[in-house]
């Protein structure tokens, strides 16, 4: 048989094994168009409908209290009766130095009592938080990479203390979309402006821009001031959905002649969201619909406010609340802890409390996690005074971030757990240290995820949360 070049020798394959060949590879040429096909026409879903986790999690909503600043870990949730013990001596093996320098180790002002069967001892700075220490898990022995807010803020809301990577709160909603599609299933709750980097706290990162977190100036009462533009004083509803129509249809146009862009498409659908707010955030965000009895509950203040927010949008399947504590570092007390501490804890004790107890008279809290703490923790001895703010002040402590505490509650937690701990001064986690990326981890895996396949492709490589890192604790997990 002669074959294509000429030349007299046996085909390798029969014209009936080529046909049949050829056959199949024009099927895989359809299955790609039809594949493309359908991959364009999902474009068009919103990518925030509700998705099932890999496996059943305990926990379907975050309520994240950010104690902005760094609250000192011994004069909070980690009793060191040692610091009195030692009162006014070096510390073994000389001061500790983190960003600045430290001197002799300064007991904790603040009285420590056991709560609870458990008998968990907690800083009279929060005896009303500490009434719930049986649904919590408190961990000890938390640790971080460098004593900067910047990079430490970055890591522990983004699990990447250099680089932008979507937030928590992006990857979860992402992962799991929201129950409400009248409201953002993101929401970072700060008073008086942005904290230290900003926005990147509570981005999307390299996700599609839809999931990055919606920032709330909690500052203001008001509906209007909270949410510009939440209501159009010139066209109502009808009209509105009518101009919004037409305007999606011209932006479909647009989306098709460019291949389906991730960053339009988030743009499309925040106009729908927008649009949908109008009938649910005014709800939402007012604080007296709630009987007197709830908000006396909550206390007054603007973070009594913001809990209370975060209760009322949990309820309404808001995915992830973020409730940061001031705009500033308002933790961050390197002179004057004493006062400083007890001022904030006033703020925050009686209104956290409140929500645990809320949410779990209303049913929520064995779905719900609520997680409180900061970037880092506190040396366990004084800060020297520098020029500057500290100037002649002998009574703060430095930034500490070889060892610190957080605590958990709800949503699948093990109660009345503590895991870990630092040494008899509480400088540095020495017993089961939990980086921030095990962290992550383990809250992932209350939420249903497997941290290691709730990936997304990008730039040329598949990333996640905890990057390349992180365990599972499950100590804490019920």
């Amino acid at each position: 048989m002669t074959n294509i070049f000429g030349t007299s020798q046996e085909m390798p394959v029969s014209r009936r094994e080529m046909l049949t060949r050829c056959g199949i590879g024009f099927g895989g040429l359809m299955l790609q168009q039809l594949l493309s096909q359908s991959a364009q026409a999902g474009s068009d879903l919103n990518p925030l409908l509700p998705k099932a986790p890999h496996f059943a999690g305990r926990a379907k909503y975050v309520i994240h209290i950010f104690a902005n600043g760094g609250p000192s870990h011994v004069d909070t949730w980690d009793y060191k009766p040692s610091l009195k013990k030692y009162q006014g001596q070096d510390m073994p093996g000389g001061a500790p130095r983190t960003e600045r320098p430290t001197g002799k180790l300064m007991p904790s002002p603040y009285k420590f009592s056991k709560y609870g069967k458990s008998g968990l001892e907690v800083s009279e700075l929060f005896a009303n938080t500490a009434q719930h220490v049986d649904d919590m898990a408190v961990i000890h022995s938390l640790h971080t990479d460098v004593p900067n807010h910047e990079p430490s803020l970055l890591l522990m809301n983004t699990g990447e203390s250099r680089l932008v990577r979507p937030s928590f709160g992006s990857w979860l909603t992402y992962g799991l979309g929201t129950e409400n599609q009248n409201l953002p299933a993101f929401v970072a709750m700060c008073p008086g402006g942005y904290p230290i980097q900003e926005s990147q706290n509570w981005q999307a990162g390299f996700l599609p821009g839809i999931f990055q977190g919606t920032y709330i100036d909690t500052q203001h009462e008001s509906i209007e001031k909270l949410i510009e533009y939440i209501t159009n004083k010139r066209v109502d509803l009808k009209d509105q959905r009518r101009q919004l129509d037409l305007v999606q249809r011209l932006n479909r146009i647009h989306q098709e002649r460019r291949d389906a862009d991730p960053q339009l498409e988030s743009r499309i659908q925040s106009y729908e969201l927008a649009y949908r707010m109008q009938t649910e955030a005014a709800d939402a965000f007012d604080i007296q619909r709630e009987p007197q009895h709830i908000r006396d509950l909550y206390g007054p203040g603007v973070q009594a406010r913001q809990l209370l927010v975060a209760r009322r949008l949990i309820e309404r399947g808001v995915r992830f609340v973020q409730v940061w504590h001031g705009a500033g570092q308002p933790w961050d007390n390197h002179d004057d802890l004493e006062v400083n501490h007890r001022n904030l804890a006033k703020q925050s004790d009686q209104a956290i409390g409140a929500l645990l107890s809320d949410l779990k008279q209303r049913g929520l809290l064995s779905e719900t996690l609520v997680i409180w703490g900061g970037e880092f923790g506190r040396t366990p001895t004084v800060e020297m005074p520098k020029e500057g703010a500290n100037a002649g002040k002998i009574n703060g402590r430095d930034h500490n971030h070889y060892g610190f505490t957080m605590w958990l509650c709800g949503g699948g937690v093990k109660g009345g757990t503590v895991y870990g701990a630092t040494d008899e001064f509480g400088f540095k986690a020495v017993d089961k240290p939990m980086h921030v990326h095990d962290l992550h981890a383990t809250l992932l895996h209350l939420l249903g995820f497997d941290h290691k396949k709730l990936t997304y492709h990008y730039a040329g490589r598949d990333y996640r949360l905890t990057d390349l890192h992180g365990n599972v604790i499950h100590d804490v997990i019920a």
